[in-house]
């Protein structure tokens, strides 16, 4: 048990801070593309949107990658796909059970299903408020207010 907690408390922290770096991407990707929803254009906030939700996804499907190759080096697994599925199916849940790593390592499926939980609840929380926000300045451009509550002279880039 000790050897699986030194084996996994690692890779949640390499996942955390990857989550980090793309969840500081995604908010300056964000950022720097709000004037796309100063005006009522439903493309444009859904580019804005779907392109936050993409990078929250790739980050997601980067930790399962992380969690894969730990099973790939502990050799539970001899092919990538196999274990990128099991890594997947522990990181969004606890597993099917179609697939089940050995006695001595199945302590880091509960580990990832932990790490899963935690970082797709940062990513809705991330998306759900990126939603919020467009939702808000969408309606605001609608009824030509600014997004800080100001009747808008003209919208610059």
């Amino acid at each position: 048990m000790l050897i699986n907690s030194m084996l996994g408390l690692p890779i949640m922290v390499v996942c955390l801070l990857l989550q980090t770096a793309l969840l500081v991407v995604a908010s300056r990707y964000y950022i720097n593309h709000q004037y796309l929803m100063n005006n009522s254009s439903f493309w444009s906030s859904m580019r804005v949107i779907s392109s936050v939700m993409l990078l929250l996804v790739i980050g997601n499907l980067g930790q399962i990658a992380i969690w894969a190759w730990l099973f790939l080096v502990l050799e539970e697994f001899q092919q990538f796909d196999i274990a990128f599925y099991h890594s997947a199916v522990n990181f969004g849940s606890l597993g099917y059970g179609d697939i089940v790593m050995s006695d001595e390592h199945k302590l880091l499926g509960a580990l990832e299903a932990i790490n899963g939980v935690l970082m797709i609840g940062v990513s809705t929380a991330a998306l759900m408020t990126t939603f919020q926000n467009a939702t808000k300045q969408i309606h605001a451009a609608r009824r030509g207010v600014s997004s800080q509550g100001n009747k808008s002279v003209e919208m610059h880039k």
